[in-house]
C-alpha cells in the first residue's frame, strides 16, 4: 500500500511539459526581414501614391461639358493620391451631371486620371418636358430644351419602359413603311393608341395590341399612306376588319364587330 504514491509520482513527472528551443537568431532575421518589407512597402506606397496633377476627360460631347466633369472629378481628389483615390466615388460623381449614360475612370501614371465619358441617347419625350433613353429608361424629367423631333411617348406612372419598348418596336417598322410615328400613349385602362406625322390616328385598344398592330400594316397601312390627309383615324378594335373615321363631314366607315 506505502508504494503506489511513488509510483503516481512518478509518472506525473514524466508529463512535465518542455518548452521547446528557440532559434533566436533565426527569429530575429525574420522579425528584421519582415520589418524590412514593411518599409519597402510603405516605401512604394509613398512612391506611387503621388498627388493628382492632371485630369483628361474624353468622349464625344453634345450636352455633357467636359469642363463640369473635370470639375466634380476634382472635387473628389483632396487628400488623396493616385493610389489612395476611390475610383467608384469618382464614378459616383460624375454620373450626378445631366446626360451622362456610362463612365470609366482609370488611373494615368505618374501624376494623372482618364475619364471616359458616354453621353445618353434620348429616343424619345416622355409627357411634356421628360426624355427616354433607348433602354426605355427615364434619365431626365424636366429637360428645357426637348429636341422637337423625338416622338411623344405618355402612360401611366411606373410604365415608362413598357412604353419605350413598344414604340421602339413599332418605329421602326413604320419607318420602312415611310411613315414617321409622332406620339404613342397608355391610358389608365391600358388601352393604346399612336398618331403619325400625317395626322392619323390609330387606335389598338386593350386586347391583342401586337395582333392589332399586326393587323394595321399588313390591312389598313397602304390606305393611309396614300389618303392619310383625308383620314382622322383607323380604329383597329373590330374582329373582322378596322374603322376609318374620314376628316371633315365624311363621317365614318367600319367593317366587323367592336372588341375594345
Amino acid at each position: 500500500m506505502l508504494g503506489r504514491p511513488k509510483n503516481r509520482r512518478k509518472k506525473a513527472e514524466g508529463r512535465r511539459f518542455t518548452l521547446p528551443a528557440v532559434n533566436w537568431r533565426r527569429l530575429a532575421i525574420g522579425c528584421g526581414l519582415l520589418a524590412a518589407a514593411g518599409c519597402a512597402g510603405a516605401a512604394v506606397m509613398w512612391a506611387f501614391n503621388q498627388p493628382i496633377e492632371t485630369v483628361a476627360v474624353e468622349g464625344r460631347f453634345q450636352r455633357v461639358a467636359p469642363v463640369d466633369v473635370e470639375r466634380v472629378v476634382k472635387a473628389q481628389l483632396h487628400g488623396v493620391g493616385l493610389l489612395s483615390v476611390d475610383l467608384k466615388a469618382v464614378r459616383t460623381a460624375i454620373h450626378t451631371l445631366p446626360w451622362v449614360d456610362a463612365v470609366s475612370v482609370q488611373r494615368a501614371w505618374p501624376r494623372g486620371l482618364t475619364v471616359l465619358v458616354v453621353e445618353q441617347t434620348a429616343a424619345a419625350r416622355w409627357g411634356e418636358r421628360g426624355l427616354l433613353n433607348t433602354r426605355g429608361e427615364l434619365f431626365d424629367t424636366d429637360e428645357r430644351h426637348v429636341p422637337p423631333e423625338l416622338a411623344q411617348l405618355q402612360g401611366p406612372e411606373g410604365k415608362e419602359g413598357v412604353v419605350a419598348q413598344r414604340y421602339l418596336a413599332a418605329e421602326g417598322r413604320l419607318a420602312q413603311a415611310g411613315l414617321r410615328l409622332t406620339a404613342l400613349r397608355l391610358d389608365a385602362r391600358g388601352a393604346w393608341e399612336f398618331d403619325l406625322s400625317n395626322g392619323v390616328t390609330v387606335r389598338l385598344g386593350r386586347r391583342q395590341v401586337d395582333d392589332r398592330f399586326e393587323k394595321f400594316m399588313s390591312t389598313a397601312l397602304k390606305l393611309v399612306s396614300q389618303r392619310g390627309e383625308d383620314i382622322a383615324y383607323v380604329d383597329m378594335r373590330y374582329t373582322n376588319g378596322f374603322a376609318i373615321g374620314w376628316r371633315g363631314t365624311r363621317g365614318s366607315a367600319h367593317e366587323g364587330g367592336h372588341d375594345a
